[in-house]
């Protein structure tokens, strides 16, 4: 007993989701007759909600998928997988699977409603009661300590990532910032805001005014798929950080949301826009790429709003450059 509640103090040791959850994996590990644990992620990807390994036992480590989920080679459908399928429609605690020699036990981790991940338990027999009492006493306290983290790192109102998680998720992603060769960007950042949302504020009321933002909050979680990360930076500005795609994929997805918020009826409300403004993040560091982001919202938001507008291009295009010129001729 002494060893395991030596790691279960490690585990909580832990102020990073990863870590914890490498941690706990390696707890499982250790508590016998285990040959394999894994944590699977749950995403959606064309309308299906998908399963791949994030970490895994190999050898008696644990190792950490470098994969984006929607282009890990070991993902499969969670409808082959009909036991956890099940348990995650009906919010189940756990599931089961026996084969001969084979026995494994899903745990999905439910975080606000939302089961994002799975942990799996792979043993050679089958397992006792016992063994599904200890392993399911360390699965509560890591989510119950996830949950703690979760809160930490979550806006109240929207449920996104807040501001002070922004700059530990974008080095976690700057690695797959450039195509191997190409040096072409594959990591984006955008931010968005709502237009006259101080009008929305002033006519109808703060209610409603937290009503938009938490609206808004969901339509872009379903505009974007679950390797993004979307942050609430405070007031109605958002924050996303979209990975692996080009610069054509980046224009589509910006522009289909723009048309989306501006499209959607907002209870009271009526309709809305917002301004974005984005920039590649291949240079510098996160408050730089953040500021090219920043120039280009300003401009979009001068120069009519509702569109969405891209650092580079108004380099390019000299438009940033004037601004600056014309910004200081008043100045001085």
């Amino acid at each position: 007993m002494k060893p395991l509640l030596r790691n279960l103090a490690e585990m909580t040791a832990h102020r990073d989701h990863l870590r914890l959850e490498v941690s706990v994996l390696s707890t499982l590990l250790k508590l016998g007759h285990i040959v394999q644990v894994r944590a699977l992620e749950l995403f959606t990807q064309d309308r299906d909600t998908m399963l791949r390994p994030r970490c895994w036992s190999e050898n008696g480590q644990i190792i950490s998928s470098e994969h984006d989920a929607a282009a890990d080679p070991r993902r499969m459908p969670l409808a082959q997988e009909p036991g956890l399928a099940q348990c995650i429609a009906t919010g189940g605690e756990s599931a089961q699977r026996s084969e001969p020699h084979r026995h494994t036990l899903w745990l999905p981790v439910w975080l606000a409603g939302q089961a994002s991940t799975c942990l799996e338990v792979t043993q050679s027999r089958a397992f006792t009661q016992h063994q599904r009492d200890v392993i399911m006493g360390v699965f509560l306290v890591y989510q119950n300590y996830q949950s703690l983290l979760d809160y930490s790192e979550r806006d109240a109102l929207t449920g996104l990532l807040n501001r002070k998680t922004f700059e530990e998720q974008y080095a976690r992603q700057a690695d797959s910032a450039a195509d191997e060769g190409t040096g072409a960007p594959r990591q984006w950042l955008a931010v968005i805001d709502i237009d006259y949302f101080k009008s929305v504020n002033d006519r109808f009321g703060h209610l409603y005014g937290d009503e938009v933002l938490i609206l808004v909050a969901n339509l872009l979680r379903s505009q974007f798929r679950s390797q993004d990360r979307i942050f609430r930076f405070g007031g109605e500005e958002f924050v996303v950080l979209l990975r692996c795609v080009t610069l054509a994929q980046t224009r589509q997805v910006l522009e289909r949301l723009r048309a989306a918020i501006q499209a959607h009826a907002f209870p009271q409300i009526g309709h809305i826009t917002v301004s974005i403004g984005c920039a590649a993040t291949q240079q510098g560091s996160p408050v730089e790429a953040l500021g090219r982001a920043d120039q280009a919202l300003y401009y979009a938001k001068e120069h009519g709003r509702n569109q969405v507008c891209f650092y580079d291009d108004l380099r390019i295009s000299g438009a940033l450059q004037a601004r600056v010129t014309h910004d200081e001729v008043e100045l001085f």
